[in-house]
């Protein structure tokens, strides 16, 4: 079984126990989203450099003691209508288009805060 079939619950208890780190876990991802982004058009924005970055933040805070939830290390996606720092948010919306919030949404900062990996936002209808 690939590592993008398994369940985010199985992929943080498989990192956790070192059967594969957070960066292979990113990897899958993003390998899977670029086979079949040009037919599905699943994200809006995928940020290849920055999810790898924190795929081995989340390595070293692994390593060290600092996340110890499920989701230490598991690559996320957020829907688009989700406010993400520094990260073009647009509801699906042409009339956002460059629109790039200063803040992160609860949800989002909650998942970062635990150690999730963001891989970018995913489509959707406007609004």
């Amino acid at each position: 079984m690939e590592i993008w079939e398994m369940t985010a619950v199985d992929i943080g208890k498989r990192i956790r126990q070192g059967e594969f780190t957070s960066e292979e876990a990113v990897r899958s991802f993003l390998e899977r989203a670029r086979r079949g982004e040009d037919r599905i058009h699943a994200f809006l924005h995928l940020d290849e450099e920055e999810a790898l970055r924190q795929a081995r933040e989340a390595d070293r805070g692994i390593r060290d003691g600092k996340y110890t939830g499920p989701l230490a290390g598991v690559p996320v996606a957020v829907k688009d209508n989700i406010c993400t720092k520094g990260i073009p948010t647009t509801c699906g919306s042409k009339m956002l288009a460059d629109f790039v919030p200063p803040y992160s949404a609860t949800a989002a900062d909650l998942l970062s805060q635990e150690g999730a990996v963001i891989l970018g936002k995913t489509n959707m209808d406007e609004f």
